[in-house]
């Protein structure tokens, strides 16, 4: 049976992210250095040939998405966007400590959102809507090995309810211009709707990470 293979890339660093502050869907673009340190990835890593990258709209992937695939059609998918971070937006965790509304917010739980952002399920629920559209897509031009280039948070979640075999989200963090590889086959998304984790992306192994931060 046909398999499918997506490698699912966390975009470059941005000003925000070298500054420790959440950025869910505030738009910025690559710093610097983010831009250098993905040309330098993309030098001496070996990042494998893929016929199309699905991309989240904003700046930073769609950055990270022309210096490490420069010759391949790119889609926008606004479903690929960064969980909203709400009144935390461009804040640091660290001003934020004390506050009972981060108090709040860090317990977790699916249906907890930050004030004015997004909760956890609702960006599941993107990420599922992302992932049936890349897969259907697929399917129907034929394309057997894509990227997505998408956020850090979105990877995690992505890979924790829909990889197999089942992990934490949090195994799942990546560093930037990194990520994993998954395939998927007709029978077990239609059957499951699951797909194989294969391992890190570009040139490794599975292994356990503390490497990125959620505040992508």
């Amino acid at each position: 049976m046909k398999g499918y293979r997506i490698a699912f890339i966390r975009h470059g660093i941005t000003e925000a992210n070298e500054d420790g502050r959440y950025i869910g869907v505030t738009d910025l673009p690559l710093s610097e250095f983010g831009s250098k340190e993905l040309i330098e990835k993309a030098g001496t890593l070996s990042y494998p040939r893929v016929q199309k990258v699905y991309t989240s709209p904003l700046k930073r992937c769609r950055q990270t998405a022309s210096i490490l695939f420069p010759e391949c059609y790119a889609v926008e998918l606004p479903e690929l966007r960064e969980m909203d971070f709400g009144i935390f937006e461009n804040r640091r965790a660290q001003e934020l400590m004390e506050t009972e509304e981060y108090k709040q917010f860090i317990r977790g739980g699916l249906d907890n959102p930050p004030p004015k952002g997004e909760s956890t399920r609702e960006v599941v629920n993107r990420c599922y809507e992302a992932i049936k559209m890349i897969i259907s897509d697929m399917m129907y031009e034929g394309l057997s090995r894509t990227a997505v280039v998408t956020h850090g948070g979105i990877i995690m979640n992505m890979l924790g309810c829909f990889g197999l075999p089942k992990r934490k989200p949090m195994d799942y963090a990546c560093d930037f211009g990194e990520g994993f590889e998954v395939l998927v086959t007709a029978d077990m998304w239609q059957r499951s709707e699951a797909f194989e984790v294969l391992g890190r992306y570009p040139d490794g192994e599975y292994e356990d990470t503390d490497a990125g931060d959620y505040e992508d």
